[in-house]
């Protein structure tokens, strides 16, 4: 029996963003196999090797490593045609050139094109009240599994099949696209021919994930899970409703790839030294003007997805009580430390009051976070440059200080640190495969 050390799963602490696409790669050179457990393609991880950028939507952050293979669990919402699209651009830069190095489960449901339609007309009709998506009908999709009427990758694999269930989904999707969203329709031919093209392409990949993990890790792979996003964005323990549509905490991983608990090992946080939110949503510490700017600046904060600029704050301890309690969190990877370099002093919000009473953690209600008051201390900062140190010897005292409050602060210790985009920017502290 493997030990549960053969496995570490990785989870974005805040509103996503953290860096899990850096941290993923880095980790990936000690793993086997990574696999994601949940989201689509409204995620981007981002990846800076040897100077050049590599921006990932569905396909593992492993994916730049030869000797990995990488897994799109059953959680995962799939659009073919990005996955395609993403595979090619892969294989044009020299990566994922065998098939077998991509494996999708065959019970991943299906993005369609009516989605995201449905997922942007609504967009449009909330007006000022939108939630923020991507438009690339992530919700929509997860809806359709809950109410079971999705289609899956294993439904491409027979034709006939396929193209009988899309017609019958379809006249309904259209008349819900047109009555009550004011909307245009999709045309049914278009759609499956190209749906069928994308099916045939990627039919070498369509396997038993859940099965083909289970079997890796009992004989002793070392597998890393990945999730997208981050905990506060988790369907049922975010700032709902301005979260995403699955549940994106450390737990999903069992459902999400088909895994039992006991299966699962160390469970690595990531958080930035500060913190960022994309979209609409509470944000208690978010900071406007001047700071919120060199934030965003020096961080390079917008999405690897859409573009959009992030909004920036100082660091809530109270957001990262919450997701490392929920997730079990074993060890924190601290990212970006180097963006606070010349700030002055730093903030750290250790909880809030509302309406005087003190809490340590966010509360359920979104209208609550809304009215939250940070509670500040003043931490000393420092102006020296981190971008290149190799040891934590190296670091300014300050720096050392503001890592050791952040540890007794959330009660768990930070086993990586990170200065910067690129893999030799990084320090390991607690190898998580250990």
């Amino acid at each position: 029996m493997a030990s549960e050390a053969s496995s570490v799963v990785v989870v974005g602490l805040q509103w996503g963003d953290e860096g899990k696409g850096k941290i993923v790669d880095m980790l990936s050179a000690e793993a086997d196999i990574v696999a994601r457990f949940q989201g689509g393609n409204n995620a981007g991880h981002t990846l800076v090797v040897d100077g050049v950028q590599t921006v990932l939507h569905l396909v593992p952050s492993g994916a730049l490593h030869r000797g990995t293979t990488c897994v799109i669990g059953g959680g995962v919402v799939v659009d073919p045609a990005a996955l395609v699209a993403e595979v090619d651009a892969l294989r044009e830069a020299g990566h994922m050139l065998e098939a077998g190095q991509l494996l999708v489960s065959q019970e991943s449901h299906l993005i369609l094109p009516y989605h995201k339609a449905i997922d942007l007309a609504r967009e449009r009709r909330r007006g000022k009240g939108k939630i923020g998506t991507t438009g690339r009908g992530i919700g929509p999709a997860y809806e359709d599994k809950a109410a079971r009427i999705g289609l899956r990758m294993i439904d491409l694999l027979d034709e006939s099949h396929f193209r009988a269930r899309l017609q019958e989904i379809l006249a309904e999707k259209n008349a819900y696209l047109r009555e009550m969203l004011g909307g245009e329709g999709l045309d049914y031919d278009s759609m499956v021919g190209d749906l069928v093209v994308a099916g045939k392409r990627l039919q070498p990949h369509i396997v038993d994930t859940s099965r083909y993990l289970c079997d890796a890790l009992t004989a002793g792979s070392k597998v890393l899970f990945e999730g997208a996003q981050g905990v506060m964005l988790d369907v049922d323990h975010g700032t709902y409703p301005f979260v995403t549509s699955s549940n994106t905490n450390a737990g999903a991983v069992t459902s999400g790839c088909g895994v039992p608990a006991n299966k699962v090992g160390h469970v690595v946080g990531i958080s930035k030294s500060y913190t960022t939110r994309v979209g609409s949503g509470p944000f208690p510490t978010e900071q406007f003007g001047e700071l919120g700017e060199r934030l965003r600046s020096e961080g390079s904060e917008f999405g690897a997805t859409t573009g959009r600029p992030r909004r920036c704050g100082w660091l809530d301890i109270g957001v990262l009580r919450k997701s490392t309690r929920i997730s079990g969190v074993t060890s924190i990877a601290l990212t970006k430390l180097d963006v606070l370099s010349g700030l002055g002093d730093l903030q750290i919000c250790t909880g809030y009051e509302l309406d005087g009473k003190y809490l340590d953690e966010p509360p359920a209600l979104a209208d609550m976070v809304e009215r939250l008051e940070p509670v500040y201390e003043t931490h000393p900062g420092w102006s020296e440059d981190l971008t290149s140190i190799s040891s934590v010897d190296d670091l300014p005292d300050n720096a050392r200080s503001y890592i050791a409050r952040i540890e007794a602060l959330v009660g768990v210790p930070i086993g990586i640190l990170s200065f910067g985009p690129a893999r030799d920017q990084t320090l390991s502290l607690i190898p998580p495969f250990g």
